[in-house]
């Protein structure tokens, strides 16, 4: 008898590194407290793509993607479960975030480990990234991600 699946919320989540500073989102929900830029991925789309996408529009940043931190899979009691992967990135160019509310968040800043922890926080896990990221947490490369199906071709090892 086949099972019923499990409905499962997938999140993109990404830290931009500048130098010495952070990438920090403004939210318009969550009481209005700074986060990570990242948001949900849509239908269709690959995680790498939403990770992205929601910094753009949540910070007004374009970023290259350079590698995973992590990936959490957070099953609930209900019969739903939560993933997250967390990314790290670095911005393309030099730019602004953005300074002006939209739909997407109410403004975006670089910040640096200590101002960061004198922002209102969604939560303490955002100063514990940045320190993990900061201090040369493990990097994985983006290839540990890939759809069901790709290929098992081995791949030269970085020069």
């Amino acid at each position: 008898m086949p099972r019923e699946p499990i409905p499962t919320w997938t999140f993109a989540m990404v830290v931009v590194r500048r130098g010495d500073t952070f990438l920090l989102v403004h939210e318009r929900s969550h009481g209005q407290t700074w986060y990570l830029p990242g948001g949900r991925v849509e239908p269709g789309e690959e995680i790498e793509g939403a990770a992205v996408r929601e910094t753009l529009e949540e910070a007004g940043v374009h970023v290259a993607l350079e590698g995973v931190l992590r990936v959490e899979h957070s099953p609930d009691r209900s019969g739903t479960a939560r993933c997250r992967v967390f990314f790290v990135a670095r911005p393309e160019g030099d730019p602004d975030p953005k300074s002006t509310p939209d739909e997407h968040s109410l403004e975006a800043r670089w910040v640096t480990l200590d101002e960061a922890a004198k922002l209102p926080l969604r939560g303490p896990e955002v100063v514990e990234i940045l320190h993990y990221v900061a201090s040369g947490g493990a990097v994985y490369p983006l290839s540990v991600l890939t759809y069901e199906g790709a290929r098992w071709t081995p791949r030269s090892p970085p020069k």
